[in-house]
């Protein structure tokens, strides 16, 4: 059975959005429900950063070995996880209007977000602007790599550094050291892992999509 994991990401994502509404979550101060908020926001930021972990990997293997479909599985990668990144912070804004009582607070985490996010448009623009097949994928595996290496400390290490708002940073406890409760991880990682698996998903369609089409185009 070839194809089990996508039946289990179909699965996962239902079991996600049911219980993500309806099961029963802690009653905690300023957050109430919008803790629900936890399964959708957070679990598109991890498979953001491991969609794009991929991409950072076919970019590495393309300038190894360069082939056309490792540059076509490190874009399509990046693409989607952008895609994951947007959608991150669209959940994460509408969560901050509940609980901070703005959209847009100047969080460092909010404001490292939106500049990994630039860099990563900044790739896709950087891949348009060459016309020549090679030199476009070998420029764009470089940059990507760096990209991804800016990307880590910007979400991950300058937050902890400074005052912030999101916890788990600034000297704020994370979720788990006072209030990520057995109901709440009981659909927290397999959130994680539908989301995760839906990202790759979308990945290998749009990336088996371009390689047919690269095919077709040299076939005319």
């Amino acid at each position: 059975m070839k194809n089990w994991w996508k039946i289990v990401t179909v699965l996962l994502l239902v079991f996600t959005v049911v219980a993500g509404f309806l099961s029963e979550v802690p009653r905690l101060a300023i957050l109430n429900e919008t803790i629900r908020n936890l399964y959708f926001h957070v679990p598109m930021w991890f498979g953001m950063i491991l969609i794009l972990l991929v991409s950072v990997v076919y970019s590495v293997k393309y300038l190894r070995q360069p082939t056309i479909k490792n540059d076509i599985i490190a874009h399509e990668a990046a693409k989607v996880g952008i895609l994951f990144g947007v959608l991150g912070i669209v959940t994460g804004m509408e969560w901050a209007r509940f609980t901070w009582g703005e959209y847009w607070s100047n969080d460092p985490k909010q404001n490292g977000a939106a500049i990994g996010l630039l860099i990563y448009f900044a790739y896709l623009v950087l891949r348009s602007s060459f016309a020549e097949q090679q030199q476009r994928a070998r420029i764009s595996a470089v940059y990507n790599i760096f990209a991804f290496a800016a990307l880590i400390p910007l979400l991950f290490i300058l937050p902890r550094l400074t005052d912030s708002l999101h916890p788990g940073n600034g000297g704020n406890p994370g979720f788990n050291a006072y209030d990520l409760d057995s109901r709440l991880r009981l659909v927290f990682y397999p959130a994680v892992l539908g989301w995760t698996l839906l990202g790759i998903w979308i990945v290998n369609i749009k990336s088996r999509l371009e390689i047919l089409r690269q095919r077709l185009y040299e076939i005319a």
